[in-house]
């Protein structure tokens, strides 16, 4: 549901606070910093990638064992697998002719949990 601005509630003089601003200013990441964060979270903006990524908790799996699971083409979750190794948030490592993806660090579980904490509150 959209809100139209008047739905919003907003100050009825427009008055800056300088000190507070002054505050924000010195504590405001740059731009690079905040554009690589969008860019992380919009990996998260995919069902498919979470899917792939509840599997990956359970335990270290192969493309084709990815792709069972999520009744998906091994094609599939290859370009899947993709955003995510370029995002870190999964690795991988070959054996013999298979490769295995596995996340790439506690990190992810802890942003996943925090986000399903959120939206059941």
């Amino acid at each position: 549901m959209k809100l139209a601005i008047h739905d919003v509630e907003c100050c009825e003089t427009f008055q800056t606070h300088e000190e507070l601003l002054k505050i924000v200013h010195a504590q405001m990441p740059d731009e690079d910093e905040l554009y690589d964060l969008a860019e992380l979270f919009k990996v998260f903006g995919d069902s498919t990638r979470i899917r792939i990524l509840y599997v990956l908790f359970e335990a270290e799996v192969c493309v084709c064992d990815l792709a069972q699971a999520l009744s998906m083409t091994q094609s599939a979750v290859s370009h899947q697998l993709k955003i995510l190794k370029q995002a870190k948030l999964v690795k991988s490592r070959r054996e013999g002719k298979s490769v295995f993806y596995s996340l790439a660090d506690g990190h992810v579980r802890t942003i996943i949990a925090q986000g399903r904490e959120h939206i059941n509150e």
